[in-house]
This record gives C-alpha cells, sequence and structure tokens, in this order.
C-alpha cells in the first residue's frame, strides 16, 4: 500500500497537488523540524556548493521514501517511459517512483527525476511524460538550483539564526530535514512557471509525445483541485487562480504551432 507524504518537496506545476488518503502513506521527510547547528551564510553558496547540497538531499529522500522496484507495475511502466531518456540538455538523468499517493513529481540540480504514484494513477502516460518534461525544464532553466539555495537559507535562519561558516559542511539528518521542509513551501515565479510549460511541451514534441499533453495535465490537475480540501495549498491556489486558465490556454497554444507543422 502506498504511503503519505509528510510534506512535498518541490511543489509540483507550482499547485503543491496531493491525492486523497485512500491510497495510504504519504511522503516522509523524517524529522524535518528539528533544530540544526547552521552550516553557511548567504554569502558562501557556490553553485558546487548547491550541486553537492542537491546529491545529499536526494540520498536523504531516497532513503527516507519508498523507492518501486524495477519489477512492479510502477517500475515496469517508469522503464517503459524513461528507460530511453538518459541525457538532456547535457545533464544525466535518473528517474524513479515513490510509491506514496501524493499527485506529484519534481526534478533536483543533480538530474534526479522523481514522479509519486499518486500522479501515474490518475494521468496517462503522455501526461505524465508532460509532467516530467516540466519538471526537467525547472532544472535546465536553474529553477531548482535557486530553489534549494532559498530553501537551504530559510531553513538556515530559521534554524540557526544567521550564523556561518567558511566551508559548506556535510549536512546532518535535521537540516537535510529542516531543507525539505522549507522546499515544500518554495513557489516558482509565473515567468518560471511558463517557462517549464514550454519546455514540457518542447519535451513532448522531442520525445514523440502528444505536445497537447502539457495542457492535458494541467487541465487535470485544475479538476483534481476542485475536490481538494478547502483549506488545501492546491484548492487555494490552483482551482481558483486566475493564472491557471492561462497557462492551459497557453500550453495548448504552443501545442497548435507544432501541430500546424
Amino acid at each position: 500500500m502506498k504511503r503519505e507524504i509528510a510534506m512535498i518537496a518541490f511543489v509540483l506545476l507550482g499547485m503543491g497537488m496531493t491525492a486523497s488518503a485512500q491510497f495510504g502513506k504519504k511522503i516522509n521527510l523524517g524529522k524535518a523540524l528539528q533544530a540544526g547547528k547552521d552550516v553557511v551564510s548567504a554569502v558562501t553558496l557556490s553553485d558546487a556548493d548547491i550541486a553537492n547540497m542537491s546529491k545529499e538531499y536526494m540520498a536523504w529522500m531516497d532513503t527516507h521514501n519508498p523507492l518501486t522496484k524495477p519489477d512492479t507495475e510502477y517500475g515496469k511502466r517508469l522503464e517503459k517511459l524513461t528507460g530511453h531518456i538518459k541525457e538532456v540538455d547535457g545533464l544525466k538523468l535518473n528517474f524513479g517512483v515513490y510509491e506514496v499517493i501524493d499527485v506529484n513529481a519534481f526534478a533536483c540540480g543533480d538530474g534526479s527525476v522523481r514522479i509519486c504514484a499518486g500522479l501515474m494513477d490518475v494521468m496517462t502516460d503522455e501526461e505524465v511524460m508532460a509532467v516530467v518534461g516540466h519538471e526537467i525544464g525547472h532544472v535546465v532553466h536553474t529553477d531548482s538550483k535557486d530553489a534549494m539555495k532559498n530553501a537551504y537559507l530559510r531553513s538556515a535562519v530559521k534554524n540557526a539564526a544567521g550564523a556561518a561558516n567558511d566551508k559548506v559542511a556535510k549536512l546532518t539528518d535535521s537540516e537535510l530535514g529542516a531543507m525539505a521542509e522549507a522546499l515544500a513551501g518554495a513557489q516558482f515565479s509565473q515567468k518560471q512557471e511558463n517557462e517549464a510549460d514550454d519546455y514540457g511541451v518542447e519535451f513532448c514534441v522531442k520525445n514523440g509525445i502528444d505536445p497537447y499533453a502539457m495542457a492535458n495535465a494541467l487541465s487535470k490537475l485544475a479538476e483534481l483541485a476542485k475536490d481538494a480540501p478547502k483549506a488545501s495549498y492546491a484548492q487555494r491556489m490552483f482551482s481558483s487562480h486566475p493564472d491557471t486558465q492561462k497557462r492551459i490556454e497557453r500550453t495548448k497554444a504552443k501545442a497548435d504551432s507544432y501541430a500546424k507543422k
């Protein structure tokens, strides 16, 4: 039975979609709220530091959440969808499915792409791949790197009130958990979302997938948000957000441009 997610890292498509709890358990972010020693100040974070954080973060997430086995239904479907995609724009990719109920996916700066089983349950193969393309777009455009840096700084400020060191030390379990908590509340700008949507459409075209899959995925998520609890982030920010329909129309128009070629 799939697990529940306590909080979500990298909010899917800027919507923070989660499924209802009937499927089982949610993503575990471990000891996310333990106060930890700050590792670095804002001015000392380099691209190399962020890359190392990304690797540590993904190792931590994979340890704390159930990755599906290759011989399972989800594992076989994942291989069918992504087995031929090894690298995108110079970034080496690795894919995995968390057996959790959340309708979500995210990509990290180290090339890790994780899809929640809840997303695979409600979307077609082409819609799943459109979402994957969108998330990869955030990495290619450095949005994910910036989100990682900002999440670290938010968690660092909260946990250590601005302590600083000359070097970035290996993050502790509680520090990684605090950063995951901060990532759960991260939001991309409308410009970033539009660019990732565009990348998602282009990703579909390059991989022989229906270019309308991005718009279809957005529309499906909008419908799911209507049934989300009124107090949920998804219901507040997605089902009634005025930019939602604009994003759907934009992706349809972009797909139209490819369909006419």
